[in-house]
């Protein structure tokens, strides 16, 4: 491509920014502007006309599938040389080549959980701590890492920071002076400790800090506005004394501070930098003018702004936002189930539907609502479709193609031809089997394969098999899986960066947004970015809801959200429940383990009535026949097996072996619909 053609089709912000290939900027981009697209034309601009060499450029991002979106954005803009990678795995791969000559001796093993370790330091403190609680700890000990705190430094930290513990503060200093000192007698390394100790090689070594500032001489990070101390410490370190970076975040989507992340990087990056171009991209390419509005309607309302973008919607008009109240929140999750089934009948993909919550214990009630009606649904953060066996299979297939260059049937074929070709091999066909069992099921990640070969020959008519494989293999690596047929299920915080047509922000009633333990202003303030976040995840369709009462039956003392006050104006429908609260099987309060006693918080450990980690009497005999009896259901009514029961509703059935009917209605996951419709076989395969 040629250096002109790269600007071509940019808006003038978006331009802007493509021509400031010289250090210091900074891009403020609201949601939907298009960042990811001026950052990467802008770096290809700087390699073709010369200002920099793609090896000499590192493109800094959160997420390793964000990562491996900008290199496939810059590959098809003829940078293929381009390091992208997230803080990470940059500082891994230079603390791994450097090891040998600057330490010596046996590396440090990367841990990828703390839980382990901190179990293994409560245990050394004589403190009992369980599962939720190790979580909880362990990220508290990952905020005072990032922040720069020691664990003689942890109470004071806490008190300044106006945190709320999870635990004794005593209790938790003492866990993280143990977990580090079981850390270094292991020889092990967290995340953070890798960060850490990049920079200091980096600062210690002088002749090392020299050959990684020749290596990389062009900087850009996205997402500046989620920075933490210790990242910024460390692109600092690789910066040295020059200022050839570029930064790119939106203030308004600040939803990170509690991991420690600070806004103030981006918004003080002209003090530090007085020199800094700075760029507004405010062009919403994403939503319609209804969905921007309701956005910039929320933002509006914040209080101690620094600085406010407002989005300028780009698209046609569409649909206006639909508030809906609910008389509890199984009425809510229901009618957004019905609500998803009938937008999926109008022709909207499933995968074009998420359905967006604060918590992740709220996804259980929708888990349920979905299955009720026979729509597929997909977890955000649960899927890892690289490690399906028919996509393990096909990319097997795939890579032995490639490397065979081709045979008599395949040769002379373009790429989606071919891909297609060897697909088939797996079971892939033109046409979808009927039903939505397990078959259908596998036939979908066969298309999402087939679907990406057409994809990238449309961006690269020249691309082979080799290039289809390399790019397979970049992705799984990545763990970024194409689009799957499913209507998505999850928090707000995981929807960051992604975008669909349909949005269901669900719950949105005080107390759960904003959450009930955000009490200082900068708090609250954070969790009305959360519900921008959310809005602005929207391109057409767009509902919000919540619930007067936690229960079917119960006090009806909610009220919505203080964010809505003002944008709901005579568009809210109260949408009482449909069915008869006499026949529905009451929610459950805080659950404690029927072993230990300790309130149960996680989905699955409410569905089995116990701690994951506690003793169970499983009959796995019971267990096995339940599993052929749903796979054989699945199979005859034609839908996912899920949907029939989970595995973890199961399991919990194998466990309590049920004897009536009412003792099965009291497992969570066994509505009235499916005691009726499986209650005598269930019962029957129990012996009763």
């Amino acid at each position: 491509m040629s250096a002109e053609s790269v600007l071509e089709g940019l808006d003038p912000e978006q331009r802007a920014v493509a021509e400031a290939v010289k250090g210091p900027v900074c891009v403020l981009a609201g949601a939907g502007t298009g960042k990811t697209r001026a950052i990467t034309h802008r770096i290809a601009y700087a390699t073709l006309t010369g200002v920099v060499t793609p090896q000499r450029v590192l493109a800094v991002t959160f997420t390793t599938r964000a990562a491996g979106e900008l290199r496939s954005r810059l590959r098809q803009l003829g940078a293929p040389g381009v390091q992208a990678r997230t803080f990470h795995a940059a500082a891994l791969r230079q603390l791994t080549y450097f090891w040998p000559r600057v330490v010596g001796g046996e590396p440090p093993k990367i841990i990828d959980s703390k839980i382990g370790l901190v179990a293994d330091a409560a245990r050394a403190c004589r403190l009992s701590l369980g599962r939720t609680e190790l979580r909880d700890v362990a990220s508290e000990i990952e905020w005072a890492k990032v922040t720069q705190n020691r664990p003689e430094d942890y109470p004071a930290a806490v008190a300044k920071a106006g945190r709320r513990p999870p635990a004794e503060v005593v209790d938790i200093a003492r866990v993280y002076a143990m977990y580090e000192q079981l850390r270094r007698e292991r020889n092990l390394l967290d995340f953070e400790g890798m960060l850490e100790l990049t920079a200091a090689v980096l600062t210690e070594h002088r002749e090392v800090a020299g050959q990684v500032r020749e290596q990389y001489r062009y900087f850009v990070v996205d997402e500046f506005q989620d920075v933490n101390p210790l990242q910024k410490m460390l692109l600092d370190t690789w910066l040295g004394d020059r200022d050839d970076l570029c930064v790119v975040g939106d203030p308004n989507q600040t939803i990170y501070s509690f991991t420690g992340a600070s806004p103030s990087h981006l918004l003080d990056f002209t003090r530090e930098h007085p020199s800094a171009k700075v760029v507004e991209l405010v062009r919403d390419y994403r939503s319609t003018p209804q969905v921007v509005q309701l956005a910039n309607g929320v933002i509006g309302q914040a209080k101690g702004v620094r600085h406010r973008l407002e989005l300028r919607a780009q698209r046609d008009n569409g649909p206006e936002p639909v508030f809906n109240e609910y008389d509890d929140e199984v009425a809510e999750a229901d009618d957004a189930a019905r609500r998803a089934r009938k937008l999926i009948e109008e022709g909207v993909p499933a995968r074009e539907i998420a359905i967006l919550y604060r918590i992740n214990a709220q996804s259980e009630t929708y888990e349920s609502a979905l299955a009720a009606v026979g729509v597929p649904y997909v977890l955000r953060g649960a899927e890892r479709f690289f490690e399906r066996p028919e996509v393990r299979e096909a990319v097997v297939r795939l890579r032995g193609a490639a490397r065979a260059g081709g045979d008599a049937e395949t040769d002379g074929m373009g790429l989606i031809q071919t891909v297609r070709h060897v697909l088939s091999g797996a079971g892939f066909s033109d046409r979808p089997p009927e039903g939505a069992g397990a078959a259908r099921a596998r036939w979908e990640s066969l298309a999402a394969l087939a679907q990406l070969a057409e994809d990238m020959a449309a961006d690269n008519p020249k691309a082979g098999l080799p290039d289809f494989v390399a790019e397979l293999e970049e992705r799984a690596a990545a763990q970024h899986a194409p689009p799957l047929e499913g209507v998505t299920l999850a928090s707000l915080h995981a929807a960051k960066g992604l975008e669909w047509d349909a949005v269901f922000l669900v719950g949105l009633a005080e107390g759960t947004l904003p959450i009930v333990y955000a009490k200082t202003p900068e708090q609250v303030e954070e969790e009305r970015r959360l519900l921008y976040v959310g809005v602005t995840r929207a391109r057409v369709h767009l509902n919000l809801s919540w619930a007067l009462a936690r229960s079917p039956g119960g006090s009806q003392m909610r009220r919505p959200s203080r964010f809505l006050d003002g944008l709901t104006g005579k568009t809210t429908t109260h949408m009482p429940a449909r069915v008869d609260r006499s026949k529905r099987r009451p929610a459950k309060g805080p659950q404690p383990c029927r072993v230990c006693g300790r309130p149960l918080t996680a989905a699955v450990e409410r569905k089995l009535g116990r701690c994951e980690d506690c003793p169970s009497e499983l009959n796995e005999e019971l267990l096995l026949a339940l599993k052929d009896w749903r796979a054989q259901v699945s199979a005859d009514q034609k839908i996912p097996a899920y949907v029939v029961f989970t595995d973890a509703t199961l399991q919990a059935i194998a466990e309590r072996r049920p004897e009536s009917m009412d003792e099965l209605a009291r497992i969570p996951g066994v509505g009235k619909v499916k005691l009726d419709r499986y209650g005598d076989a269930v019962l029957t395969l129990c012996g009763h």
